[in-house]
């Protein structure tokens, strides 16, 4: 970490806090002033410079408003509890790395001690005619901010085609959005299927026929493309396909092309930058022990996967290390300098965060591939009633390790396609198109590291009662059931929060988090609070709703209807 100028705390006098200024206040630096004030840091003073005007909210949730399912005012994220300096429409212009000090976009300067990039990532605009402009012509959105899905939705009221270039997740749910408002959609993606990245050609032609039904045509094998531009408004889009050349009519352009890491404010400080900044299994950049990157800006030494829940997990790290530092005396000074990380306690230098922090790699140990990340590379389509999941090993471009064994259904009539992938008797690896339930025992199995059975062909069968069973109340759940995949919040958290005075669906998610990742476990998180609520007197409530939960009453979700939560069954894990 870096050496701390101050004394600790003695007879003589208390600590001098700690400056820790955050550049970014989007959903990874949001969670890093969250989870700093939970911890109660006493000797940090923490400011946080936030570009954007509006206060944090989940990017995850931007298609949902796309397609309708969630209103603006519902993604907006807890705030932290109000220790930390937040000035929101602020900008960091420089970095003066020898003074130690940020300059922001109105002037003021900001001394630090320590200094934390989370400034995210900026939508990607393809180098296409078209496109080639110094601004998007007129009915060409990326989807990256809360005024990008502003501007969507109310094309939509206008335009009654659209065109959604590049395929990926976003893309996918983005086209489903659009279709679900009535619009004609199409799909360009010039790779041989659509989410190459997570599924090979089987699971991308059972998911390519399902959005088929779902409204969307699907072009993929483009081989160029151009936005079609009159009088400065888009009008369609030309592309080069398997078909040959073929124009697609639309009055609305969105933009799903990925994203490039924001890292000019790290380059004309001098650090060194390549997709992201590039940092090591602390954090903390190779040029300088006093900043550190997380999210989608960062770069480690295992990669980035441009994963919201990576970025949490990274932040939940450098927060308990700042944490565990601010209560221990000063380090001796480190040179100023390159340095290398992971080094052992008896080389010359201090270890690295990842080696001093026993307790908190006991969950994300530093392996020989880096910093153990399984739970953190979930990916899961937000599209109603399609249901796409992939984890760990899985894509079309994934070379088996030694010792790997698939398994495989296949059954594009059903429009089913699960693979399994295990090795030294654990799941490393899945996909799973068009089944949620079998999707659901996957990743619970995935992320909790479950034994899997001798013939792993079982991992691909939904199991058959009893063990499938409705529950016939939320009694009958395991209090580790996991309610909220994306912050691993259970049954018992959820309980413990109501006990604590939580009333409704919003207090559990201040107090838990739950329902603030991809926002799938919201109907079980109220189904819970509206039955804790009748157990316990009336002392809870349900967003208003004051009738049992799911469970009791027959309702819609399923995770508590059945007696599971997010794959896990009524008997437990």
């Amino acid at each position: 970490m870096t050496p701390v100028t101050a004394s600790p705390a003695t007879s003589a006098g208390p600590r001098v806090p700690v400056r820790v200024v955050v550049v970014g206040f989007g959903m990874v630096g949001a969670r890093l002033v969250d989870e700093l004030e939970r911890r109660d840091p006493w000797g940090l003073d923490v400011t946080v410079l936030g570009a954007e005007e509006y206060e944090p909210y989940n990017r995850v949730l931007l298609s949902d408003v796309v397609a309708g399912r969630t209103d603006l005012a519902a993604i907006h994220l807890p705030l932290p509890g109000g220790r930390a300096q937040v000035l929101r429409g602020v900008a960091a212009a420089g970095i003066d790395r020898e003074a130690r000090v940020v300059l922001a976009s109105d002037g003021s300067r900001h001394p630090y001690d320590r200094l934390v990039l989370a400034t995210g990532s900026a939508a990607r605009v393809p180098a296409i005619p078209g496109l080639d402009g110094a601004a998007l012509p007129a009915g060409v959105h990326p989807l990256r901010t809360l005024d990008d899905a502003r501007e969507i939705v109310a094309a939509t009221l206008n335009a009654p085609r659209a065109v959604v270039v590049g395929g990926g997740v976003l893309g996918v749910e983005a086209a489903l959005g659009l279709a679900a408002r009535g619009l004609q959609v199409a799909l360009v993606h010039p790779g041989a299927t659509v989410m190459d990245r997570q599924l090979d050609a089987g699971a991308g032609a059972v998911l390519a026929g399902s959005l088929a039904l779902h409204g969307v045509r699907v072009v993929t094998g483009t081989r160029r493309s151009e936005v079609l531009v009159v009088g400065g408004r888009a009008v369609g889009v030309r592309v080069d396909g398997p078909a040959g050349d073929e124009v697609l009519a639309a009055g609305l352009v969105v933009l799903a092309c990925g994203t490039t890491a924001e890292t000019g404010l790290a380059a004309d400080a001098g650090l060194s930058v390549a997709r992201g900044v590039v940092v090591g299994a602390d954090l903390a950049s190779v040029d300088d022990s006093a900043v550190y990157a997380i999210g989608d800006c960062a770069q480690p030494p295992d990669g980035s996967r441009g994963l919201v829940a990576e970025g949490w997990d990274q932040a939940r790290r450098l927060a308990q290390a700042f944490a565990d530092a601010s209560r221990q005396p000063p380090p001796p000074a480190v040179p100023a300098g390159p340095r290398v990380h992971l080094r052992g306690p008896w080389e010359a230098e201090r270890p690295s965060l990842a080696l001093r922090l026993g307790t908190l790699l006991a969950t994300r140990a530093a392996t020989d591939r880096g910093v153990e990340t399984r739970g953190t590379d979930v990916v899961k389509v937000k599209a109603g009633p399609l249901s796409v999941v992939a984890m760990g090993a899985c894509g079309a471009g994934r070379t088996p390790r030694p010792g790997e064994r698939s398994v495989r259904l296949d059954d594009p009539a059903g429009g089913r396609w699960v693979e399994a992938v295990v090795a030294d008797g654990l799941l490393v690896g899945a996909t799973c198109v068009g089944d949620p339930r079998v999707a659901a025992d996957l990743t619970a199995a995935y992320t909790r590291r479950t034994p899997v059975p001798a013939d792993p062909a079982f991992l691909l069968l939904t199991p058959v009662a009893p063990a499938a069973a409705p529950a016939a109340s939320p009694e009958h759940m395991p209090d580790d059931a996991v309610v909220c995949r994306c912050n691993g919040v259970s049954k018992a958290d959820v309980v413990a929060a109501v006990d604590g005075g939580a009333r409704d669906v919003a207090d559990i998610a201040r107090a838990t988090r739950a329902t603030t990742g991809c926002g799938g476990c919201t109907d079980a998180v109220r189904g819970l609070c509206g039955w804790l609520a009748g157990t316990r007197g009336g002392a809870g409530g349900a967003g208003g709703d004051d009738r049992p939960g799911p469970a009791a009453d027959g309702g819609t979700t399923d995770e508590v209807r059945s007696g599971t939560a997010e794959g896990i069954r009524s008997g437990g894990v």
